[in-house]
């Protein structure tokens, strides 16, 4: 089993591949877009990467011969095609011409999650909004289902803006989805997306009784801005939320708070064992006000392997004195390796990697740009 490395930056996306003894770093890619993230095709080996934003425009890069050339399927322009069509001669002393209309201009700021599922392609948004293709990417339309929502209007934008970051399906059933707003909560659909339903009823409530955070659980609920998400076997989902860590036994239709343990309650990645259901990984930092670095300025990945019921740091080989960086919301992927390679990237521009489900640690890339994602490509 081949292993690769997808790297979403504020300067492109990048690849790292398994060499010698150790990682071989290409990029980068996408014409130094940002990329928010990105997903690979394992049977085809497919790459696709979603990012932009108001200078670039957005769209979805994609890649058929492992990174080597890249083809955009652009959503909307940027300001830099203002610029070129109000500059025409600077356009033509850069040798560039302004691109004609795309199909979401005034719609989409930026690409914020690309996930395959049941033979589709989708995208999530900035404006919050979930895409689809039928053709491997090179044409979209809108999921009108979610946009539709009765509950739209009444969604509020996170620190980052209404963002659709993440997306979760079920291998054996084509027809569900999961998607994660901020700050508007959980969504799911079982037809395809044709209806929606919010999910975000908290099934221990009183574990947020008493907490003052305005992102806090309340009236029943969940925080509603998820962070991330992440899916076990059956209807298991795990969520790292703004204000905590909660687990869903029933597709989402209730969470129980599994924040008791962690040093704090907020962080942005979640992963998951990918055949063990209770062993799970997050990235606790101090807190959204504090700095968003890791607690103590040491740096410790906290583990689970009882469904969230008790927790332990695991701190060998990572940074533990002066360490401030932050691990963003898509900055953690775990591989199906026996035993399980657990992964994550940081904003100061280092990846760390585990060959021991995170018992261990070793930095694999360093002085990369601010790394937004991380996925893993497996092939063969």
């Amino acid at each position: 089993m081949s292993v690769t490395l997808l790297l979403g930056t504020t300067k492109g996306g990048f690849l790292l591949r398994p060499e010698g003894d150790g990682w071989a770093v290409s990029g980068p890619h996408c014409g130094g877009w940002p990329i928010n993230h990105m997903a690979g095709d394992p049977e085809s080996g497919v790459i696709w990467a979603a990012g932009g934003g108001e200078f670039h425009g957005a769209g979805v890069w994609r890649s058929e011969d492992g990174g080597e050339s890249w083809v955009l399927s652009r959503f909307a322009n940027g300001q830099m095609n203002e610029f070129l069509k109000a500059e025409p001669e600077m356009a033509k002393a850069f040798g560039m011409e302004p691109e004609p209309p795309a199909p979401f201009d005034g719609e989409v700021v930026a690409l914020w999650s690309i996930r395959r599922a049941g033979g589709r392609l989708y995208a999530g948004a900035k404006p919050a909004a979930l895409f689809e293709s039928r053709d491997g990417g090179e044409s979209w339309a809108k999921v009108e289902g979610l946009t539709e929502h009765p509950s739209a209007h009444q969604w509020e934008p996170g620190a980052a803006g209404l963002v659709l970051h993440t997306i979760l399906d079920d291998p054996e059933d084509a027809g569900k989805l999961w998607v994660g707003i901020s700050a508007a909560g959980v969504f799911a659909t079982e037809d395809g997306g044709a209806t929606w339903e919010r999910r975000n009823r908290l099934s221990n409530a009183e574990a947020c009784e008493g907490h003052a955070h305005p992102a806090a659980g309340s009236d029943g609920n969940t925080g509603m801005c998820v962070h991330n998400m992440a899916r076990a076997a059956g209807d298991v989902i795990y969520q790292q939320n703004h204000h905590g860590v909660f687990r869903s036994g029933d597709g989402g239709r209730s969470w129980d708070d599994i924040t008791e343990g962690l040093p704090s309650h907020f962080g942005f990645p979640i992963g998951l064992h990918p055949r063990e259901a209770g062993t799970v990984w997050t990235v606790p930092l101090n807190g959204d006000t504090e700095g968003r670095y890791p607690p103590g300025a040491a740096a410790a990945v906290w583990k689970s392997v009882d469904g969230g019921a008790t927790w332990a740091a695991k701190r060998e080989g990572l940074p533990q004195a002066a360490c401030f960086f932050t691990v963003l919301r898509q900055g953690m992927a775990v591989d199906s390796s026996d035993p399980a390679g657990v992964y994550f990237g940081t904003n100061t521009g280092s990846v760390f990697a585990s060959a021991d489900e995170g018992e261990s640690w070793s930095e694999i890339a360093r002085h990369l740009p601010t790394v937004l994602s991380v996925d893993v490509l497996e092939r063969g």
